[in-house]
């Protein structure tokens, strides 16, 4: 391990972190040391030689270092992390135990005391995702405070932190025994195929757990689906699942379609009576209105940013516009399920953003119920921009 550097806060940010704060933004310390490593111990101190935590450097999109304690005694060694992941994984005990879902996040950041670290479990196999250079760096005490802790079958990882958080290719088995793919895991009694070991993403977002269920057991019965942004499809197998009459997946990844039919055969349910396409969301919403397609059911689940050929899409900006396409095929009555991952914005401005939407389209509507993360996914109330997930099941009123 480094041996730790003193870092002078600046006062503006002081009291921020003294008040639990656990990430350290580039603009909030007097001066870097010229040359200082990735994974470097920090103790922090105020304008009066106050100590206010301690924690690691390590550049990341969101910042220069987490806080990782408030206890200058405190070593950040193999036993620190043991302790760490041992009280997450206690807390996620109720999940082990649940025989319908074995997959689902055993530590999440800073919301477990690590920021920079996400551990999701798949049915014995554990995934571990480093957003930084600087918890990368600590990655054999956390390999064996894992092993040490948890039952482990084997290990996976996913390096994220090249320019921009983006994912390096590698092959990202660990130790421990590979898995067979398609991993055939479990969530709420609904079975999807991960892949641990193929690109950045597994073929499933755990953080949607609540509301897959929420489709399949309230919502989804004798409708008309239409699922846009689908990725896998998973949204479209928790609704056919649930009795819907038929759904329709949209994505523009080529891959998008075979990983859909995939789903749907896991679950034993015939792909060939869905509609699968490759297409542009924005192109398909601009069809959909002029052949007067009408949905019971629509999801709406963007990506914070993306950019196509013809289009660029920011949620922060743009995902208004997008709802009002959405409420134009969606029937009276009907179902939105409005949702967003981007943490630039709340949950009254995404309230604002379909008022908004309604307001243009001279609809009327009530917002039936809301999701954020579901349970597994911890969160710190000092820590707004960790409570990342905002959903809205919305109903278009007639």
């Amino acid at each position: 391990m480094n041996r730790a550097i003193k870092l002078k806060v600046k006062s503006s940010h002081s009291k921020k972190i003294q008040a639990g704060f656990p990430l350290l933004n580039e603009n909030a310390i007097e001066q870097f040391p010229i040359g200082i490593t990735e994974g470097t111990i920090i103790n922090l101190f105020d304008e009066k030689n106050r100590f206010l935590g301690k924690g690691y450097y390590g550049k990341q999109n969101k910042g220069r270092g987490w806080v990782l304690s408030r206890n200058q005694q405190e070593v950040i060694n193999q036993s620190f992390f043991e302790k760490k992941i041992r009280m997450a994984i206690d807390n996620r005990k109720f999940l082990f135990k649940d025989e319908d879902t074995n997959a689902f996040r055993i530590f999440n950041g800073e919301g477990d005391g690590i920021g920079g670290l996400t551990i999701d479990y798949f049915a014995g196999y554990y995934l571990v995702t480093w957003y930084s250079e600087g918890i990368y760096h600590f990655k054999d005490a956390i390999i064996q405070a894992l092993i040490n802790v948890a039952n482990v079958k084997g290990i996976y990882e996913k390096k994220r932190f090249a320019v921009k958080g983006t994912y390096m290719d590698d092959d990202d088995f660990v130790t421990g025994e590979r898995a067979t793919f398609p991993l055939i895991v479990k969530e709420n009694g609904i079975h999807f195929a991960v892949y641990l070991n193929d690109g950045a993403m597994v073929g499933i977002f755990l953080d949607q757990r609540n509301v897959r269920k929420a489709i399949r057991d309230k919502y989804a019965k004798g409708k008309n689906v239409l699922n846009t942004f689908s990725y896998t499809g998973a949204f479209s197998v928790a609704a056919a699942l649930g009795g819907a009459s038929k759904t329709t997946s949209v994505d523009l990844a080529n891959r998008s379609k075979s990983k859909t039919i995939e789903q749907f055969n896991v679950n034993g349910i015939d792909y060939e009576a869905q509609d699968i396409l490759v297409e542009d969301v924005f192109n398909y919403f601009k069809y959909a209105v002029r052949k007067h397609l009408l949905f019971d059911m629509v999801v709406l689940d963007p990506p914070s940013f993306s950019r196509s050929k013809k289009h660029t899409f920011s949620a922060g900006k743009d995902y208004p516009a997008l709802l009002e396409q959405a409420i134009q095929i969606t029937a009276d009555n009907g179902i939105i399920v409005a949702s967003t991952n981007c943490s630039t914005f709340n949950m009254q401005k995404f309230k604002d953003f379909i008022e908004k939407a309604f307001s243009v389209t001279g609809g009327k509507y009530k917002i039936l119920e809301e999701y954020s993360l579901p349970e597994d996914f911890k969160v710190m109330k000092e820590f707004n921009e960790g409570n990342y997930l905002k959903v809205a099941i919305i109903q278009k009123l007639s």
